[in-house]
Order: structure tokens, then sequence, then C-alpha cells
């Protein structure tokens, strides 16, 4: 199939815009428990709502003696009262206002208010470098910018004598919050209504800037009406994870992504009761402390908590049974999917259903039923294994240019290995070069002051080519098959798309990344780097040293790559497949700038930097 579209169910007012829910809320639902908010620890401004006790079930209220409820009333509350601060500084609408922080309660709090004082919301992720920091403050011509830590407040100040747009900074560490809060103590109420209410559905809400694989950062300017587009029709499919009375989620990617921010609007718009969780070293806790009922996370969150397992069960001497478990997950998994489990297949899932699965509920917190994975392929392998032991993710697909998710897979419509089918609005196509084309309303209009990348990116009609190559089958569900850019043509003509291979080779739990190398050359190859949080028991239980410098050439260090290499090559014809590869010391990290923010590899850097271990390959 070349096309499908799903019908528009929902229209957007022209003057909607995304602070409307805020005030809907506190006037419809005031008492409605909107966020746990932590009282000890990183927190800025006066607690409000009340304080809950250890969490017991879904009505028990956030955790312990150290988080607190806010309420619909009481967000609002908040929200206008920051946004009047924003107003009294000066901001004016339309006024682009920065945001770097971890993924924190303060950062919904203070999106929203920059939205309802008229402004755009900028965000940086807190580990952006002092340029990185400065191209994007710059290009966006930020009048202010909030900070969480000094140390982000260093990095601006760094840079700040370049940027003659920018008049304020504020941090939330020092009290960012009371001090926009009593700057606005004399802006009326019908003032910051007046302004909330000059944002229509064509307004820009914020400006997202591409993680930058290549090339730097473009600001993507999506529009309330992108966002509202999108998170309507989008919560109305997803009403199973979003209307559940007791429903809630932990955020713990960063909000300066646009998968998470979507996610914030949507609970938000819902209602659903949301956590922040800005150390994702704690996030088991978290999610056993909080117990959401859905959560969302990119692939490689899925493949850290199986691989973990894994190497767990390995250790304890229960590798075999382990697998078998997994090998029983999947083949229920698949059973579903076909129509018909076979009656031993039944018999093998309930025994492993009892003995190991429930352990993998509850390291989700034991109460979560959906997760939402978006930002790379999942694979076919940990869909159906998630889906067998009681988990059923739901993949999607979307971009920064398309306010996320243009494709997702739902409850009653799962097709693992798939992206799902188009959100109602949505129109896909594939050209003739096997490149993925969409329409819909949560397609963005351009990228800020760049006007030859909004050309290449929307054609004159209006179709926004995503450089993914995919294909959609007779029901309309898309299959991503590889990245357009990233096509390598060996020295034989053949065009072998890396993602796949990558992919399953990354899964192997001693694997951290994988890049698939061969433009040009005579034969497929690739660099693997190692995972050293599983390499050291591994290590361990086979008597060898736990440092990768030690193991580059220990046999049974290459015999384990070996078998993640093949296992990926059982995927690919032989021309395709990879012929030799290299183990590396040094692992590929977002801190060395290899890795975007949300776990993208730098293809263009990792090339540059190692083109002689690629060279070797060759020799």
């Amino acid at each position: 199939m070349r096309e499908f579209a799903n019908p528009l169910t929902h229209e957007i007012p022209p003057s909607a815009n995304l602070t409307d829910v805020v005030v809907r809320n506190a006037s419809e639902h005031p008492e409605a428990v909107l966020f746990s908010r932590p009282i000890s620890g990183p927190v800025s401004g006066p607690v409000s709502g009340p304080v809950s006790g250890p969490v017991s079930g879904p009505d028990s209220g956030p955790a312990g003696d150290g988080w607190a409820d806010v309420t619909a009333a009481q967000f609002r509350d908040e929200v206008r009262a920051v946004a009047k601060g924003l107003i009294a500084s000066g901001i004016e609408p339309g006024d682009r206002v920065a945001l770097i922080s971890r993924t924190r309660y303060e950062w919904t709090l203070l999106d929203y208010a920059i939205w309802s004082a008229g402004a755009v919301t900028v965000p940086i992720y807190e580990t952006s470098s002092p340029e990185q920091v400065s191209w994007i403050l710059g290009d966006s011509e930020a009048k202010a910018v909030i900070t969480e830590t000094p140390a982000h407040t260093a990095k601006v100040t760094s840079v700040r004598t370049d940027l003659a747009c920018l008049h304020h900074v504020w941090a939330i560490e020092d009290n960012a919050v009371e001090v926009l809060s009593r700057l606005g103590a004399d802006v009326s109420d019908a003032t910051w209504d007046e302004r909330r209410r000059s944002a229509t559905s064509q307004t820009a809400a914020t400006f997202v800037y591409t993680s930058g694989t290549t090339g730097r950062p473009k600001g993507c300017v999506l529009t309330h009406g992108n966002f509202l587009f999108e998170l309507t029709v989008a919560t109305d499919e997803l009403h199973v994870l979003f209307d559940d009375p007791d429903a809630s989620t932990l955020l713990f990617l960063p909000l300066a992504h646009v998968f998470a921010r979507i996610i914030q609007v949507g609970c938000v718009m819902k209602r659903v009761r949301v956590r922040h969780a800005p150390d994702i070293r704690n996030l088991v806790d978290d999610l056993a402390e909080f117990q959401p009922t859905f959560v969302l996370a990119v692939p490689r969150v899925f493949e850290k908590i199986f691989n973990t397992a894994s190497q767990r069960a390995t250790a304890d001497g229960k590798g075999a049974i382990f697998q078998r478990a997994a090998d029983a997950a999947i083949a229920y998994s698949r059973g579903l999917e076909a129509g018909r489990v076979p009656l031993s297949v039944r018999a093998r899932h309930a025994v492993f259903s009892r003995l190991l699965f429930g352990r993998f509920r509850a390291a989700l917190g034991g109460r979560c039923r959906y997760a939402i994975s978006g930002g790379a392929p999942l694979g076919e392998r940990l869909g159906h294994f998630y889906r067998g032991v009681g988990l059923t993710i739901l993949e999607g697909y979307g971009l920064t240019e398309t306010t996320a998710a243009l494709t997702v897979n739902l409850p009653d419509a799962v097709k693992v290995g798939t992206v799902g089918r188009p959100l109602p609005g949505t129109h896909v196509r594939v050209a003739h070069d096997g490149e993925l084309l969409f329409r819909g309303g949560q397609v963005f209009s351009g990228y800020w002051h760049n006007p030859e990348a909004s050309a290449e990116a929307l054609d004159d009609a209006g179709w926004f080519h995503t450089g993914d190559l995919g294909e959609i089958d007779e029901e309309g569900f898309v299959r991503i098959t590889g990245r357009k850019k990233e096509i390598l043509v060996t020295a034989g003509g053949k065009n072998v798309a890396p993602g796949l291979l990558e992919d399953r080779v990354r899964a192997h739990p001693l694997v951290s990344q994988c890049l698939v190398v061969g433009d040009g050359e005579p034969f497929i190859a690739a660099l693997v780097t190692l995972d050293e949080e599983h390499l050291a028991p591994w290590a361990k239980a086979n008597g060898l040293s736990a440092e990768p410098a030690d193991l580059l050439h220990e046999p049974a260090l290459i015999r384990e790559i070996q078998g993640a290499i093949d296992a990926a090559n059982e995927s690919v014809s032989k021309a395709e497949s990879i012929r030799k590869f290299r183990i590396l010391a040094q692992d590929w990290t977002e801190e060395r700038g290899h890795v975007t923010p949300s776990l993208k590899l730098k293809r263009n850097v990792v090339l540059r930097e190692f083109k002689d271990d690629v060279a070797a390959l060759y020799l």
C-alpha cells in the first residue's frame, strides 16, 4: 500500500490554546489531584496541598512524608502567580523564554506559566554544552532564561556577552518561582487572563530544537494548535490509559524532548496524576513507590530492564530457566497476534507467569499495564516479550517536527514490529524512493529563521518529508525500515539500512552501542561498544577482569559479541550481513558528544572520531 489516511475526528477551535485546560480544570474539577510534588530535596516555593502517606494503592496519594498533592485549583493559582511575574518583568506576547532543567514539577509549572503569559517556551537539555546553550539562546532570541542549578546558570553566564536579547536569568534553586510570584503581586487577574487569551491555535507555543545528530540544531516552531490537535486525538485513541479514574504516570524522560512534553500536556488535559523523576538512577525505586498505571520510555530503557534481568538470572545459575521463560512469553504474544495460542504454549506461559513474570511487572511498580515507546525502533522480540509477561508496549512513531506521534499502536489494535496506524486526521504516503511522508494538524509550520531547511522538509502540498524509510501494510500499519540519509551503498552496489542491524546487535546484554559501516566498502562491518554495567558481573562469573580494555581480545567476550552479530545477520540477506566487527574499549556517551539526549547515535561524530577503527576493519 502506498497511502493511508485516518479520518479527522476532532476540530480545534481557532481561539483555543494550551492554557484553557488549566482554567477549566480549576473551575470544573478544583480538587482533582494533578501532581505529586516533592516537599524535600530540590524544591522551590511553598508547598500547597495535603501531605500524603506511603503509597499502598491507587487512592492513597503520593509517597511518604516527602510528597504533597497539587490539585487543579492550586496548579492554576501557581501558574497564574508565576505568569504575572513574567508579565511584570517585561515579557511580551511572542517573547521567547528558555528553560534549562531536569524533569521536575517546576518544569511543568514554568512551561504553563510561560504560555499563559503569552510567551514561547524554548526547552534546552540540561546536559547541553555552553556552545549549544549559546546557539539556542541566540538563535531563538530568548529574552529570558530559567535555569535549574548554579551549574546551569554558570553555562549561561559564560556566554551571556554574546546574547544581546537576553535580559533576565532566574534559577529554580535560587527561588525562581517565589521571586517571580512576588514580582507579579501587583498584576491583576484580569490582566493575566487577557494575556492568556491572547494566544490562539495558530500562535507559537514552543521552539523545540532538534537533537542535532548532524549540524547545528534547528528550532522547530510548534503552535498551540499542533499540541491540541495531537493530544485531542491521541488521548481519545488511548482512552484506556488516560480515562482510567486512577490513571497516573511517572515522567522520567527529559521534558526538553517533545515525547515527554506531549505526555505532560496530555496528562494535564485528562487530569492524570503525574510525578516527576529527575534522577533516572532512582528509577526502579521511584516506580515501586509511585506505582504508575502507564509509563513512557525509549527502547533503551526496556532493553536495560530485560538485559538486567537476564544477567541476574545467569549470575544466579538460572540463565536457562530465564531463557525458557522469555521464549514462552514471546510465543504466547505471537499466538495472541495470530489469533490462536496453542495449548502447550498456554501451559508453559501459565507456569512462568506464576514463577517469573510478576517480577517484571513489579519492576515497573506492579500496577503498570501499558507503556508507550518511541524515539527509536523497539524490535519485535522485545515487543512480544513484554506483552507476553503482561505489559503491552504501544510503539509509536513521530518526530520533533510533528509534535511527537504521527502513528501509534492502540490497546485494541496492536501489531508488534510496527509503529501502528496514523492518528485520526493524519495521512501517510510512501514516496517512490521509499521515504515516508505525512500530513496532519500536528505537523509543524517550519524551522525558526531557516527557510531553506523548511522548504526541504515541507513540500508545496504540505507533505512533511520524514527522512525515514518505511512501508504500509494492507491494514494501514506502518513499519519503519531505515533512515534515508543513513543508507549505506557497498562497493558492490548493495543498499543497506544499518538501523535494523544496529538495533539487533544492541539488544545483547553486553552491548551498549553499535555502528554499522560499509559505505563504498566491499562488505558490511560494525564497531561495538560494551555495556559496563552488565560487563562486570559477566566478567566476574567468567573469572575475568571487568576492565573493557583488558577484554577486547578475550575469546569468551568475542564469542558473545559474535553471537549478537549472528543473531542480527539472521534478519538480512548475506550481502547485507555484518562480516567483521571491532570491539572498542570506550563507550559512546552523551557526555562525550557521541549520542543525543534522546540516545540517538551521532553517526557523523562517531565516524569522524573513530575513523581509524573503521579503517582497520578493511585492512
